[in-house]
């Protein structure tokens, strides 16, 4: 639904202002490439923090806490 909704969309701004449309479908590749870098860096850190997250509760999962 959501692809549909998409192409809806850029086909109304292909119809209303084909220039605009044009430039989107060239520069949004380039955009995702350039965000590709910042993904990465987001799944480093979440996985930073899980570790950080394991070995603070690890006393605690050892000991038995929680049951």
């Amino acid at each position: 639904m959501k692809v549909l909704c998409l192409l809806v969309g850029w086909g109304l701004l292909l119809a209303i202002c084909w220039p605009l449309a044009l430039l989107i479908v060239v520069l949004f590749p380039i955009a995702w490439l350039l965000s590709l870098p910042f993904r990465f860096l987001a799944v480093v850190i979440e996985a930073t923090f899980a570790l950080i997250r394991a070995l603070l509760f690890l006393p605690a999962r050892l000991l038995g806490s929680g049951r």
